[in-house]
Order: structure tokens, then C-alpha cells, then sequence
């Protein structure tokens, strides 16, 4: 079975090279984990959707839970999923870096049109935050 999270948390003193680091190992393990999504950066919170096998992806919850480099994990959303809404992305970085009245604007571009009507509006909610 098929599993989705969006969380939202807090890294204020992530460097670039750490952003950078996190995005390369996602993109190195996810594919051999079966793990997709897409992670959301605006220079102090993360959110990030995630896809995978739900024991899997409770597994890694866990661990992402627990990890030193941010702190306040909170999930927004935790849901069973009959089909994956981002299966090319084995893990898709955005960066909101915009302008905040073009973010939400170019964030709708570049989300699945497949995602739940709920997730889609907390994902471009998170756009507008400074």
C-alpha cells in the first residue's frame, strides 16, 4: 500500500551546502527506497511532500523526525494513496525565491495536477510564507 506525507518544519541556519547535500542524497537514495516527491525550501522551513510504501515511508518519517538539522516536524498530512501524483520526481526542489506575489503563481506551474485539492492548497499556502 501506498502512502503520502506533506510536513512542515523549521531549519533557520541551513547553509546552501546543506540544502545541496540533503537534495543530493534524496536524489541518490529515493529511487532504490521508492520514495518521490518534492521538497520546498523558502530559506527557513522545509515542506515536503513524500510518496512511498507506507511501512517505508513511516520508517523514514521517523528518522526525518529525528534529524538534527531542523526541528518542529509537523505533518499536515498523512494519507493512503491508490497511485503516486509525482512518480518522475524521486525528489523535486523548489525553491521559493521569488517575489511572494509571483511564488504561488510559479509554484502552481510546477505541481502534479493529479494532487488531492487539500495538499495542493497547503503546499501554495506555504508559498506566501516569509
Amino acid at each position: 500500500m501506498l502512502s503520502q506525507y506533506l510536513y512542515i518544519s523549521t531549519a533557520p541556519n541551513l547553509s546552501r551546502d546543506e540544502m545541496d547535500a540533503i537534495l543530493a542524497t534524496s536524489a541518490r537514495n529515493n529511487p532504490a527506497r521508492g520514495f518521490t516527491g518534492l521538497l520546498l525550501y523558502n530559506g527557513r522551513n522545509f515542506l515536503q511532500l513524500l510518496e512511498g510504501e507506507a511501512e517505508a515511508l513511516d520508517a523514514l518519517m521517523s528518522r526525518i523526525s529525528n534529524d538534527p538539522r531542523h526541528n518542529g516536524v509537523s505533518v499536515l498530512h498523512n494519507s493512503r494513496i491508490e497511485d503516486r501524483t509525482c512518480p518522475q520526481w524521486a525528489m523535486k526542489r523548489v525553491i521559493i525565491s521569488e517575489s511572494i506575489a509571483n511564488r504561488k503563481q510559479l509554484l502552481e506551474q510546477d505541481l502534479p495536477e493529479g494532487l488531492d485539492k487539500d495538499v495542493r492548497k497547503m503546499i501554495l499556502n506555504f508559498a506566501v510564507l516569509n
